[in-house]
């Protein structure tokens, strides 16, 4: 098993990518620590592992908030007595995010709050944890629109993603003589209700589509898988990467510099 003897903690992990995450993390044997607002959907998670022989606790955390990001990583220690892997995957994505000129403060300062903030609160209290087991891997969850930006406008959006790269990029550097590694997850546009509510309608979806050259959306399950990799020590020479999943998007999009 590639996470035996591991603790990971996932936030947003209620659902799509976090939840398929948890239950192939406890797969490969690790412990998890299932970080969620959604008590319900967290607590089915824990069920969903704990039906498959694993272990797991759920923690309700606001990742937007300091004190509840430093209780998470508290809770984990004191239920499994260690921190090894640490998956930022809470995100937001509101209806009100268009452009500029049309989204309003509100959305801009929630979707930073969250998808930025969230990331930099849980490495604040995350890190001392993974040092004090002597390194670890932090995962971020980013997204291909910081890479070249979204045809449906999202701006809130894309500027917290691309913010998550930039800050991946430098705890990476920072804390690379630790043994705690840092990636940046991008993944390509999934078939989660995340984003199948954001494209609400089939002319958003369709125009999303052509882009893809795969034709279809990814799957929260194939994220997971990603995430497995960045998260075991068969990355143990990845750091600070950019781990694009994205269906081809970038590769025929973005021209090399």
């Amino acid at each position: 098993m590639r996470l035996k003897d591991k603790v990971a903690l996932i936030t947003g992990a209620a659902s799509g990518i976090g939840r398929e995450s948890a239950l192939l993390f406890a797969k490969e044997g690790a412990k998890i620590v299932v970080v969620d607002l959604n008590d319900m959907g967290g607590q089915e998670t824990v069920t969903l592992v704990e039906a498959m022989g694993g272990q797991a606790v759920y923690v309700h955390a606001n990742v937007s908030l300091a004190a509840d990001c430093e209780e998470m990583i508290r809770a984990a220690e004191q239920r499994f007595g260690q921190l090894n892997i640490l998956f930022n995957n809470a995100g937001i994505m509101l209806s009100g995010d268009d452009d500029a000129v049309a989204t309003s403060e509100g959305v801009w300062d929630l979707t930073l709050a969250v998808n930025l903030k969230g990331v930099f609160l849980g490495c604040k209290y995350g890190i001392p944890a993974l040092r004090r087991a002597g390194g670890g891997s932090i995962i971020n969850t980013a997204s291909f629109v910081a890479l070249l930006g979204a045809a449906t406008p999202q701006i809130a959006y894309t500027a917290s993603k691309g913010g998550v790269l930039a800050l991946s990029r430098e705890l990476a550097i920072v804390h690379a003589r630790e043994n705690i590694r840092v990636n940046a997850l991008c993944p390509g546009p999934l078939r989660t209700d995340l984003l199948m509510n954001f494209l609400n309608t089939e002319e958003k979806r369709q125009r999303r589509l052509v882009h893809i050259p795969m034709g279809r959306f990814g799957e929260a399950s194939e994220m997971a898988k990603a995430a497995l990799f960045l998260a075991s020590d068969d990355s143990s020479y990845l750091t600070g990467s950019e781990f694009v999943v994205d269906g081809g998007i970038t590769a025929a999009y973005v021209t090399p510099q």
